[in-house]
Parts: C-alpha cells; sequence; structure tokens
C-alpha cells in the first residue's frame, strides 16, 4: 500500500515545489480534480449546457459518498457546507417534551453558532471535557438526561485532532433516548465511517479536507427512519419528489433524507467531488489510517525532541491525522513558513501539522524543524 500511496503522490503537482501539511484546512490538489473541474467549463462552453451530465456528477459524487459511510444512497442529501447541513437538522426537528440540545466545546464554531442561532425554540448546553477539553462517554453520560433531543459532536476535533469513538458515544445517547448529530469535516477521508455498525443517526461532511475537494458542496447523512419523520424548513425544488413537475402551489417532499435537497446543486463542484471520492476509492481507509498514524507518531517525536508542547493526544488510537503544536503568534508562523514552502494550517494558538497518505515521513520532520526554527527566534 506504500508503494500505491507514492505513485498517487505524483498526482499532486504542488509537491514539485512546496510541502503542503495542511489537509485539516485544505488539501493538496489532484490532478484528476483540476481536470474534472475543466471539463465542467469545457461541458458550459462547447454546449451551452448539460444539464444531465451535470446532474449526473453529482449524483455520482452522492453514490461514491453513501457507500464509502456504508448508507443507502437515499439517506444522503446534497448540501452547500456543514452549516447548511446543522441549520437544516435544527429547523426540522420534530419540537416535543425534550428541549435540551447538548454540543461539545470541541466542535468547530459553526456549529456552535447553528445551534444558538435556536435558543428560542432549544436549550443549548455546551459539554466541556474534564482534562485537556478531551470528552469521553462519561461526559456525556453526566450531561445528558430525559430531557435531551441532540447532542452534536465532531468525529476529530479542527483544533487538535482528538479523535472520538463514536460508537461508545451512540450506545450513551441512544441509552437516553436522544439522537447523535456528527460532524465529520475531519475524518472523512482519513479515518473509516461506517453509520450502521457506529450506530450514527445523522452526519455531515464536505470535501476540501482530506476529502480532496473544494468548498461549496457537503453531504448531510440522515437515518432513512429518521428522515421520514422530518419536514425541512429550508428546502427547495431538488428537495421534491419530481422537481421537474414545475409545480409551485403544492410541496411533495422526496423520499428519505434527499428531501434535504434544496436548490440547483452546485454543479463545478459537484464535478470536483466526484473526482476526489475516485480517488479516495483507490485505498483502504483502514490502510489511511494507519499511514496517518504513523506519521503521527513522527510529528509527536520530533516535536519532543526539539522541546515543542503537543496540544494534541499523545495515543494515536485517540488523534487523527493533526498534531497541533503550541506556537506564539501561530499566524505570524504559519506565513513565515509558507515564505520557505512549507504550508501548515494555524488556529488560535497552534499550528496543525496534518498530513495525508500523499505526505512523507520527511516532509513532516522538515516541517517540525521549521516550527522549531520560529520559535526560537522570536
Amino acid at each position: 500500500m506504500l508503494e500505491a500511496f507514492r505513485t498517487e503522490r505524483l498526482n499532486f503537482p504542488i509537491f514539485k515545489e512546496k510541502i503542503q501539511l495542511s489537509s485539516c484546512s485544505q488539501s493538496a490538489m489532484h490532478v484528476s480534480v483540476k481536470e474534472a473541474v475543466n471539463d465542467y467549463f469545457r461541458t458550459w462552453e462547447v454546449n451551452g449546457m448539460d444539464w444531465k451530465g451535470w446532474m449526473q456528477a453529482c449524483e455520482n459524487a452522492r453514490l461514491s459518498f453513501a457507500k464509502m459511510i456504508n448508507a443507502d444512497k437515499k439517506e444522503v442529501a446534497i448540501v452547500s457546507s456543514v452549516s447548511h447541513a446543522a441549520s437544516s437538522i435544527a429547523t426540522s426537528l420534530i419540537k416535543n417534551n425534550r428541549k435540551k440540545i447538548l454540543v461539545t466545546e470541541l466542535d468547530f464554531p459553526t456549529i456552535g453558532h447553528v445551534w444558538q442561532s435556536h435558543r428560542d425554540s432549544f436549550d443549548v448546553t455546551f459539554i466541556k471535557g474534564k482534562e485537556n477539553d478531551w470528552i469521553d462517554k462519561e461526559d456525556y453520560n453526566t450531561m445528558l438526561d430525559e430531557n435531551t433531543l441532540l447532542v452534536s459532536t465532531s468525529h476529530v476535533s479542527y483544533y487538535d485532532g482528538y479523535k472520538q469513538h463514536l460508537k461508545e458515544i451512540a450506545d450513551v445517547v441512544h441509552h437516553k433516548g436522544a439522537y447523535l448529530f456528527v460532524d465529520a469535516y475531519q475524518s472523512f477521508g482519513q479515518c473509516e465511517i461506517d453509520v450502521k455498525k457506529m450506530n450514527i443517526d445523522m452526519l455531515a461532511t464536505g470535501l476540501q479536507k482530506y476529502a480532496l475537494g473544494i468548498p461549496g458542496i457537503a453531504f448531510l447523512y440522515i437515518k432513512n427512519e429518521i428522515a421520514q419523520s422530518l419536514t425541512p424548513k429550508i428546502t427547495g425544488w431538488f428537495g421534491q419528489r419530481n422537481p421537474f413537475l414545475f409545480d409551485i402551489r403544492n410541496t411533495d417532499y422526496a423520499d428519505s433524507t434527499v428531501r434535504f435537497d434544496t436548490g440547483t446543486f452546485p454543479m463545478v463542484n459537484g464535478f470536483a467531488a466526484e473526482a476526489a471520492l475516485k480517488v479516495l476509492n483507490k485505498f483502504s481507509m483502514d490502510e489511511v489510517e494507519k499511514r496517518l498514524q504513523y506519521l503521527s507518531g513522527i510529528a509527536i517525536e520530533e516535536a519532543d525532541k526539539r522541546g515543542l508542547q503537543v496540544k494534541s493526544p499523545r495515543d494515536l488510537e485517540r488523534k487523527g491525522s493533526n498534531t497541533a503544536i503550541l506556537v506564539n503568534n501561530a499566524s505570524e508562523a504559519e506565513s513565515r513558513l509558507l515564505k520557505q514552502n512549507i504550508i501548515l494550517s494555524a488556529r488560535n494558538d497552534v499550528l496543525r501539522i496534518a498530513p495525508h497518505f500523499y505526505n512523507t515521513e520527511e516532509e513532516v520532520i522538515t516541517a517540525v524543524e521549521a516550527v522549531a526554527d520560529f520559535t526560537t527566534n522570536l
């Protein structure tokens, strides 16, 4: 598998000149993704429009995503972002005697913003872990009660790469009769995800990070039996059973989660997504995950050698690719390293080293050395 990773690396042009270790923010560009985007523009330029072909590219991406998470295609909606997905859920939940929404503090801020905007309907409570802000199943168990309607959390933390055991969390959440909604933006494309085995009720992710795509398209999974009971309030003609009836007076939602489709698909983004997922599907996600654990181990070891403070978990089973290093002026460090052709991603007080399968041990070591040099010369 290592040889297959090395061969595929040749299809990422940026590595001819730069070291890109920023998959927690934006992955490197694969040539086939660029070609797919250009294909869209060629069809537009030559044919004027190609609705059937453009829609099919998006549908192909939907199907590929569904297979990757072990879902049925009809359980996946095409949305524009995770913010869009979370808002669609928040506005469609059936109001009953349960009013409590639990949001973890390891979530990306957009999740909190969505739920806080619905405080007139729900009691929004935040879960904070006891140690290093990491949350375990006991923290969930303590906060959950008979008033909890939904728990919103992330598979992998955007800040420090902390990775949760979703099946354990799902068991606790369901024992209290609540739904589990997962933001998988930082895990999809680098971790195995099986929504059936993990018993996840709802999951959303975009494509621009470890999924090798671009912003502007995302996917929302909702378990079929739950989706059928929900009425979308954020909707559009593609969320209807037959959009091409052009019936303005009647609403006839599509079956299952497809009812959460909204307006016209982001076609060019769909072309990129279709190509990106084809690349990912060349590999076993288990092998990708093992490779990234190995590179994570190198990042931590090299940081320790140079006296850098690692904010990420040291247990490689409890972290994703992202190794977060505490750095004063992290944004300045990001800019300084870019001038050295090293692309990392700053968040608050950390600089994140986030390799993908295409990165090498030498690149990780070089990046850690550069971070150490920056901190020494402050």
